[in-house]
């Protein structure tokens, strides 16, 4: 094995056991959030010891950020590949609000976690190029079904993407709050809300 293809294994043994520490770390954090968590903490909610999180992570701040960014890429990822084949402006609209709601029921904490960490943003420098990063992700997602939902409409879209972007978090956080709370119909409205919403994006 030449000397570069060593120091590709090793980066990539690493890489696969942060991966690794991070989705043990990821219940606790989810269900402690970012005030109540520290790696000792995380530590004793895992089978992990806090010398072997501190060895793959500086400090809580870099286990956060990368915890919520490798599952928000999950979540996009699986969301793009729900929403798939569509023909008609109704069924882009209803696939983009059932994949919406199955993100939010299959892991409310998770997206707990996640307003957590940008609400923290405003405070700590350390998480905000993150948290943009990963903001921009979800508004280029949310941008490609408006798109999307315009073409099929034969229209353009009438709004900026950062505006339809604010309107579609808004009403996943109500939900989220809705839900986490136990209103019953959290999910339903939900989907009946997001379905709404892309026509009065479209001029």
């Amino acid at each position: 094995m030449t000397s570069a293809a060593a120091v590709t294994r090793r980066a990539d043994k690493f890489e696969d056991r942060r991966r690794e520490l991070a989705d043990a770390a990821l219940l606790a954090l989810a269900d402690l959030g970012y005030a109540r968590t520290s790696l000792r903490t995380i530590a004793e909610h895992t089978k992990f010891s806090h010398g072997l999180l501190h060895y793959y992570f500086a400090d809580k701040v870099e286990l956060i950020t990368y915890c919520v960014r490798r599952y928000k890429d999950a979540c996009v990822q699986r969301y793009e590949g729900g929403v798939g084949e569509v023909a008609t402006p109704g069924e882009l609209a209803a696939a983009c609000a059932d994949g919406l709601a199955v993100a939010l029921e299959e892991a409310p904490l998770m997206h707990r976690l996640w307003y957590d960490l940008r609400t923290q943003a405003m405070f700590e420098e350390a998480f905000r190029a993150d948290v943009a990063e990963i903001d921009e992700g979800l508004q280029d997602m949310i941008w490609r079904n408006v798109s999307a939902y315009a073409e099929l409409a034969g229209a353009e879209p009438g709004c900026r993407p950062a505006e339809a972007y604010a309107l579609f978090d808004g009403l996943f956080q109500q939900a989220l709050l809705g839900y986490l709370a136990g209103a019953e119909t959290a999910l339903d409205d939900f989907r009946r809300a997001v379905r709404d919403l892309f026509p009065r994006l479209v001029g």
